[in-house]
């Protein structure tokens, strides 16, 4: 209740890992779309400087979601989650303004949905990369559905999209604020920029 307990692996051909989440009749629970997120912290970022995360989502549903600083538990990221679906999210971020909370930082994301042997993966487009992200019950079947999509679990990763993009706005010298696809059209991010390797590739 209230936990996220996840890895994520940088992607080298999502159609592929796609393609293996069908023929294995995983479930969709919720078809491909694209997030528009907002973090929101106070003037001197009280919450991101010990880790918290405040954000605002809005895909084909709008949420509020706050996280807990994480830790590694058998080698997955486990922190406190509360997430919650609302109705107006202009009524919310206008909520969040009057508490004093003001937007830093938004950044866009196109997200596919299933579900397999009780663990929600995501395939996640993000500006500088596709991605696939396991959330399950407990670190045994984030592993184990790992061990079935043939996903190297070496290099899996435990960073947030947030994390990741610093680490590419220094490997590239950007000078960017909010995270956009239209930022990333003519650039080339590759797997070293990140930090990372395709977990897909064996």
């Amino acid at each position: 209740m209230d936990k996220e307990i996840e890895v994520k692996f940088l992607l080298n051909d999502l159609v592929s890992l796609r393609d293996k989440l069908v023929a294995l009749d995983a479930h969709l629970s919720y078809p491909r779309v694209k997030e528009e997120n907002l973090r929101f912290d106070t003037a001197d970022r009280s919450l991101s400087s010990k880790n918290h995360v405040l954000r605002l989502r809005r895909d084909s549903r709008n949420r509020i979601t706050y996280k807990s600083p994480g830790q590694m538990v058998e080698g997955v990221l486990e922190r406190k989650e509360i997430e919650f679906q609302i109705d107006d999210f202009e009524a919310a971020r206008r909520m969040f303004e009057a508490l004093g909370y003001s937007s830093f930082l938004s950044y866009e994301k196109f997200r596919e949905t299933f579900e397999l042997d009780s663990v929600s993966v995501t395939l996640d487009e993000m500006p500088f990369g596709n991605f696939v992200e396991l959330e399950g019950p407990d670190a045994a079947h984030v592993q184990a559905l790992a061990r079935k999509l043939e996903l190297n679990w070496e290099r899996r990763c435990v960073l947030s999209y947030m994390d990741l993009f610093e680490t590419v706005k220094c490997a590239l010298a950007l000078e960017l604020q909010d995270l956009r696809f239209e930022d990333f059209e003519a650039r080339e991010v590759r797997p070293e920029d990140l930090g990372l390797e395709p977990g897909d590739l064996i």
